[in-house]
C-alpha cells in the first residue's frame, strides 16, 4: 500500500533553489534512508513532507488516514510533566476506559440490590468494554512505555517523580524519540535520530525499527545505521533526489557504477560529435560532399547533448602531520579515579599507548570518557587517585565533542589567523578554501556557523598544530557522510598517534587497531575494531557454563570443556593473523611511500629531509620485518593446534 507520493515538489529560499522536481514514494513497510551533503535540503524535505512547511509548487499525496509522526533535529520535549505523565498522555483515551471498567466493577460488586436485568446488561458491557481495551492494548501499554524508555537509555531514571523540564537537551531529544516510538506512527520521519545515543542505545534503536510494523523514512550520518536498517536510498544532489535500491553500502556501489557508465556515455558521444564536425568542417564547402556534410549536420543537430557526469562534488581536503616525532611510549595511565561530588565515575583505570598507534575509547554515556580526556589534554586537571605519565616529545592536539575552544564572536578568519599569525592571509584562506569556506564564508562569525561548519573550523586549527597525538572527543558528529570519509582517510594517513571516542560505528571499524571500553571499575581492552569487540564478547557469552555441559557424562564432559578450549585458541590466533596481515599491507604501503618520495628532487636535494625520510624507512623496514616474524610463529602455532 502506498502511503505517501511526492510529485514535482521544489522549493526556494530567496533566488537559491533547494529542491526541484523531488518525486518520491513510501509504501507501508518501507525503510528509507535520505542522504546528501550538509545544506542539500534533507531536512527541508522532511519538514514538507511532515507538513510543517509547505513546497513552493508540486504537492503530497497522503492516504486516507494515516497518521505520521516526525522528529526533527535536535528537537525535544519541552514540559512540566514527569517523565511518566508525559507518555501516559499518548494513552488518555485508554486510561479513561479503564476507568470506566473499575467503576463497572464495582457496580458490579453491589449487583445484589440490582435487578437480574440490569446485572446481565452490566456484565455485557464490561466484557464488550474489557474486549476492546485488550484488543487496543490495554493490558500492555505501561509495559510497552517501559521498555521503550529503558531502551533508550533512562533505565535509571526515576518515571513517576523525573521532571523533563530541567533534562538536558540531549535527554529531551530522546524522550521525544521514545513518544514518538510509543505513539507508533504509520510514517514514521526521523532527521538525525541517532544524535545523542551511545552505542548500547544504537544498537537496540536498530533492533527495535526493524520490527516497527509502519515506515520509516530517516535522514541520517551514521553509516552502520544506514547499512543495517535502510532497502532503499534517496540521494538528494543538485537538487534533485535519485532513488537507490539497497542500503548504504550498496548505494555508494551503485553510484560508483552509475558515474562510470555516464562517463562512458558521454565520451563515446564526444567521440561521435568530433568525427561528425570534422566531417562537416573538411567536406561542406565541396560540392561532391556538401549533401553528404549537410546530412552529418542534421545528425548533430538532432543529437541530445550529455552533460559531463560531475563526477566529485567539492570535498573538504586535508591532511594531518606532526611537528615532532615523539617516542614509542606515548601514554602511560596508572590506576586512575575521577569523580565528582562524592560520586565516582570510573576507578582503577590503567593503560598504555603506544606511538602510531589508533585508540578507541568507548562506553556509555555518563561514564567519563570526555572527562578522561580532559584529565589526558589538560595537566591543570588532576584526577582523585593515580597518575598519567607522558612519553617523551609528545605533543597533544584535542578535537573537543562541542568545539567549546572557538571564539563565538571571532570570524572564521580571525579564528585561525589570531592563533597563527605568522602566516599571511592568502595562506589562512587557502587552508579554509579547503575546508569549503570560500570568499565571503571567511568573514562569517562563528556564533553564526552550523554545527557542521563549526567542526571544520575547529578540524582547520586541529591540523594546523601538527600534534603528534591526537585526542578526538566524537569528531564525527555533526560532519556529512562525505566529510566522515574525507576525514577517515586524512587519519589513516597520519602518523602519529591516535585516541579518540566516537559512537559511529562505521568510523570505529574502519580506523580502529585497538579498543578500550571504559567501565565504572577499570577498562575492558580488545586487539581490534568494533566488530572484533562484538565477535570476543559473544566468544564470552558462549563460554558461560551452561545446561549443556552439565547433561553429558563426566567423560564426554571434559572433552567437551577440551574442544571449546581449542576452538578458542583458533579463534584468538586468526584473529591475531588477521591483525598481522592488515599491519603488514599498511607498512608496505608506507615504506613505498617514503621510496617514492625519496625519489623526489626536492627530497634527495634536501641533505636533512633525505636523511630524515631514510631513517623512516629504516624503521618501516625493521617493523616490516618484526611484523613477518610474528606472522610466521603465530601461522605455525595454529598450523600445530590444526
Amino acid at each position: 500500500m502506498i502511503l505517501l507520493q511526492t510529485q514535482q515538489l521544489s522549493k526556494s529560499y530567496g533566488i537559491t533553489s533547494i529542491l526541484s522536481d523531488i518525486q518520491l514514494q513510501i509504501q507501508s513497510t518501507d525503510r528509507i534512508g535520505l542522504v546528501g551533503r550538509n545544506g542539500a535540503g534533507k531536512s527541508t524535505l522532511l519538514k514538507m513532507i511532515a507538513g510543517n512547511i509547505l513546497p513552493d509548487s508540486g504537492a503530497i499525496q497522503l492516504a486516507k488516514g494515516i497518521k505520521i509522526g516526525y522528529l526533527a533535529q535536535d528537537s525535544g520535549l519541552e514540559t512540566n510533566r514527569t517523565i511518566w505523565n508525559e507518555m501516559l498522555t499518548i494513552f488518555t483515551d485508554l486510561i479513561e476506559q479503564e476507568a470506566l471498567i473499575r467503576s463497572l466493577e464495582k457496580k458490579m460488586a453491589a449487583s445484589s440490590s440490582v435487578n437480574e436485568g440490569s446485572v446481565e446488561r452490566l456484565m455485557n458491557e464490561y466484557a464488550r468494554l474489557t474486549d476492546d481495551f485488550r484488543e487496543k492494548g490495554g493490558y500492555s501499554y505501561q509495559s510497552k512505555i517501559k521498555g521503550i524508555l529503558n531502551g533508550l537509555g533512562f533505565q535509571s531514571f526515576d518515571y513517576h517523580n523525573q521532571l523533563i523540564s530541567i533534562l538536558s537537551g540531549g535527554q529531551k531529544t530522546r524522550l521525544a524519540l521514545a513518544k514518538l516510538l510509543i505513539e507508533e506512527p504509520d510514517l514514521l520521519i526521523l532527521d538525525e535520530p541517532t544524535n545523542y545515543l551511545d552505542i548500547e542505545t544504537l544498537t537496540w534503536l536498530e533492533g527495535y525499527l526493524k520490527s516497527y510494523h509502519g515506515a520509516i523514512l530517516l535522514v541520517s550520518h551514521d553509516r552502520y545505521f544506514l547499512d543495517s536498517l535502510v532497502t532503499t536510498i534517496y540521494e538528494i544532489e543538485n537538487t534533485k533526489a535519485t532513488k537507490y535500491v539497497g542500503n548504504y553500502t550498496k548505494y555508494i556501489e551503485q553510484k560508483e557504477k552509475e558515474i562510470e557508465l555516464k562517463e562512458k556515455q558521454y565520451d563515446k558521444q564526444q567521440q561521435e560529435r568530433k568525427k561528425l564536425e570534422e566531417f562537416v568542417q573538411k567536406n561542406i564547402a565541396r560540392a561532391s560532399t556538401t549533401k553528404r556534410a549537410q546530412s552529418r549536420k542534421k545528425m548533430l543537430d538532432r543529437m541530445d547533448p550529455i552533460d559531463k557526469p560531475i563526477t566529485q562534488q567539492r570535498n573538504a581536503s586535508f591532511y594531518f602531520e606532526s611537528s615532532i616525532k615523539s617516542g614509542q611510549n606515548v601514554l602511560m595511565i596508572h590506576e586512575l579515579a575521577m569523580g565528582f561530588d562524592n560520586k565516582r565515575l570510573f576507578q582503577h583505570v590503567s593503560f598504555q599507548i603506544k606511538n602510531m598507534e589508533r585508540v578507541a575509547l568507548i562506553g556509555p554515556n555518563g561514564i567519563g570518557k570526555s572527562t578522561l580526556f580532559k584529565l589526558i589534554y589538560d595537566r591543570n586537571f588532576h584526577p582523585l587517585e593515580g597518575a598519567i605519565n607522558y612519553g617523551s616529545n609528545v605533543k597533544i592536539s584535542y578535537y573537543a565533542q562541542e568545539q567549546d575552544d572557538l571564539h563565538p564572536d571571532k570570524t572564521v578568519l580571525d579564528e585561525l589567523w589570531d592563533q597563527y599569525p605568522i602566516l599571511n592571509e592568502s595562506d589562512i584562506r587557502t587552508i579554509l578554501g579547503n575546508f569549503l569556506f570560500i570568499g565571503d564564508d571567511v568573514f562569517k562569525t562563528i556564533k553564526d556557523l552550523s554545527g557542521g561548519e563549526k567542526a571544520r573550523v575547529a578540524l582547520a586549527k586541529l591540523m594546523l598544530e601538527k600534534g603528534n597525538v591526537l585526542l578526538l572527543d566524537e569528531p564525527t558528529n555533526h560532519l556529512d557522510l562525505f566529510s566522515r570519509e574525507v576525514l577517515e582517510q586524512a587519519l589513516l594517513t597520519y602518523s602519529g598517534t591516535i585516541l579518540f571516542i566516537s559512537h559511529d560505528r562505521y568510523f570505529l571499524n574502519k580506523l580502529t587497531t585497538r579498543t578500550i571500553e571504559l567501565t565504572p571499575l577499570g577498562i575492558n581492552s580488545y586487539l581490534g575494531n568494533y566488530e572484533y569487540v562484538l565477535e570476543k564478547k559473544a566468544e564470552l557469552e558462549e563460554m558461560k557454563p551452561s545446561s549443556t555441559i552439565v547433561t553429558v557424562d563426566n567423560q564426554n564432559k571434559q572433552q567437551y570443556i577440551n574442544d571449546k578450549e581449542k576452538q578458542k585458541i583458533e579463534r584468538q590466533l586468526k584473529r591475531k593473523i588477521e591483525a598481522i596481515e592488515l599491519e603488514i599491507e599498511k607498512m608496505e604501503e608506507q615504506i613505498d611511500t617514503i621510496e617514492s618520495e625519496l625519489l623526489q628532487p626536492e627530497v634527495y636535494s634536501d641533505y636533512q629531509l633525505s636523511n630524515q625520510k631514510n631513517e623512516e624507512l629504516k624503521i618501516g623496514k625493521d617493523t616490516l620485518e618484526e611484523l613477518l616474524m610474528s606472522w610466521e610463529e603465530t601461522q605455525k602455532k595454529l598450523e600445530e593446534l590444526s
